[in-house]
């Protein structure tokens, strides 16, 4: 194995340590973790023996985070089309989940996803299916 030829600023661990505190997504918190260790001196085979990395992905998170900082160690967007529940879109599916069904025309007192999905379409014109509609009020529990 051929050995990591970078050198780190004298401020690259107080920043990733602040960094490590306010992140809330576990994949860039490993991530940086796993960074973190390199930085320190650690060599690349033990680091990524001990976080459960292999050598390949560590090195790529580390040379990532050496040309573009903190941003490197976040997702790139992936292909494929992109979703259609937006957070807005969301963010209205739970104030209309918080009112009274039969204020919008519903024969019930209880909303279904597949009403709930047609007073969405009805109020923001879009047409999501109820197992759209499922998956939103699953993230919500």
């Amino acid at each position: 194995m051929r050995t990591l030829k970078l050198h780190f600023p004298d401020e690259t661990l107080p920043t990733l340590d602040s960094f490590l505190k306010q992140t809330k997504e576990a994949r860039v918190f490993r991530r940086a973790q796993a960074v973190r260790e390199v930085v320190k001196g650690q060599r690349l085979q033990t680091v990524s023996d001990t976080l459960h990395f292999t050598y390949s992905a560590l090195r790529k998170w580390v040379h990532r985070f050496a040309n573009q900082g903190i941003q490197g160690l976040g997702d790139r967007p992936r292909p494929g089309r992109p979703t259609k529940v937006t957070c807005e879109l969301e963010q209205h599916l739970n104030r209309l989940v918080d009112q009274d069904p039969l204020e919008h025309g519903s024969l019930h007192s209880q909303w279904s996803c597949r009403e709930l999905a047609t007073a969405l379409a009805r109020e923001t014109g879009v047409h999501l299916g109820r197992e759209s509609v499922r998956g939103v009020l699953k993230k919500r529990m």
